[in-house]
């Protein structure tokens, strides 16, 4: 399994980003797809996943509401649309893909994606 993030940028306080991820190759062994943040000096953290069915999501508490997981069938893709952003949500973010395991654990995924960073200013 191949995955291709993109959609990071630079955007100020209270914008919008929707970051991207495509998925290619042995698809079909996917059981859900995720998207974690790393931010300096930080551990990676669990943002959101999505069944590869698109039947189920997960998220985090902290972020419901202004970050959404959505996946297009048709094209492989999974997005994170993330609204509102603030300042502390500055981070590499990377899609992920796992067979079997918990979603919300970085250690559960077997394939990675190249990352993709998101800077949000003041």
């Amino acid at each position: 399994v191949q995955l291709q993030a993109s959609g990071g940028g630079l955007v100020q306080a209270g914008e919008s980003l929707r970051l991207s991820c495509a998925a290619s190759g042995r698809t079909f062994s996917i059981y859900a797809m995720g998207w974690f943040r790393q931010a300096p000096g930080k551990e990676r953290q669990f943002v959101a996943a999505i069944t590869w069915s698109g039947s189920n999501t997960f998220d985090v508490d902290s972020m419901k509401g202004r970050f959404t997981i959505s996946k297009d069938k048709a094209k492989n893709t999974v997005y994170l649309q993330m609204n509102s952003l603030k300042v502390e949500d500055t981070a590499v973010y990377f899609c992920a893909a796992l067979k079997s395991g918990t979603v919300v654990s970085a250690s559960s995924y077997e394939y990675w994606g190249q990352g993709t960073l998101v800077t949000v200013s003041s």
